[in-house]
């Protein structure tokens, strides 16, 4: 194994763990999740979750530099959602989120473990347009259930 491709693992893993940790947050905040969701311009967005009231949180994950410095789509996210948050592992250096390009004025930041996860920075709220609102609803609503009936019959295919 070439150690580009074991790195490729090691952050795969460190992305699901940070999933996993930001995803356990947002439950206890009544923010409920799903991963790899696409979104209306062809991106696809790490962790989509939304609340009782219908405000729509995007996360990205970035477990190494080059990963979060190299992101240049990210501002595609922002007219998809009501805050955007980058998510990290824990030992990250949170200096690097600070990054004028990375614009800490309204990307909030999160850093996460397995287990847990802590919102050090805040993200602003920017409201969605309604049309939108209601549009990426109904598809995470639709995709969520697809992927709940995926589950209890792995042989329907094609929709996620």
């Amino acid at each position: 194994m070439t150690d580009s491709h074991m790195s490729l693992e090691t952050d795969s893993l460190a992305a699901m763990d940070v999933a996993r940790g930001v995803s356990r947050l947002f439950y206890r905040q009544e923010l409920v999740t799903l991963s790899e969701v696409p979104l209306g311009n062809g991106r696809r967005a790490d962790i989509m979750a939304i609340d009782a009231k219908g405000e729509i949180v995007i996360v990205e994950i970035k477990v190494s530099r080059a990963d979060l410095l190299g992101d240049r789509k990210w501002p595609d996210y922002l007219d998809y959602c009501d805050r955007y948050f980058w998510a990290v592992p824990a030992g990250f250096d949170l200096d690097l989120c600070a990054r004028e390009e990375l614009r800490p004025d309204i990307a909030g930041l999160i850093v996460a473990d397995p287990y847990d996860a802590a919102i050090v920075r805040e993200a602003t709220a920017q409201k969605m347009a309604p049309a939108r609102r209601k549009s990426e609803t109904l598809r995470f609503g639709r995709r969520a259930a697809a992927r709940l009936l995926a589950l209890s019959d792995p042989h329907l295919a094609g929709f996620d």
